[in-house]
């Protein structure tokens, strides 16, 4: 199983929703890419465990043009359980999850 560990900044998307996001690392990325199974999930997603402090989840990453990268969307109730604000650098542990 691929794990991976980073810092991001979290950042709130300006559109509608109020979804809070941090962007993976792009040499992180690549390693994604060159290990997902290609085409397996809906717009390029990859099923992942995240996790940060003591709060785990499990969610999905998505590409992003703009950045290069993937995007890992952090739930509300995880922003509150770690004390997260936007802006702030989180500390993020991820695998690839391959159930």
């Amino acid at each position: 199983m691929a794990q991976f560990e980073f810092d991001a900044e979290l950042w709130l998307y300006p559109g509608k929703g109020g979804w809070h996001f941090v962007t993976l690392p792009t040499d992180i990325a690549g390693e994604i890419r060159f290990t997902a199974e290609p085409k397996k999930r809906g717009w390029g997603s990859e099923a992942v465990v995240a996790r940060t402090g003591d709060t785990e989840w499990t969610t999905s990453i998505f590409p992003d043009k703009g950045s290069g990268s993937f995007l890992l969307p952090v739930k509300a109730e995880v922003r509150r359980k770690e004390h997260l604000t936007t802006g702030q650098t989180v500390k993020i542990a991820l695998t690839l999850d391959r159930a």
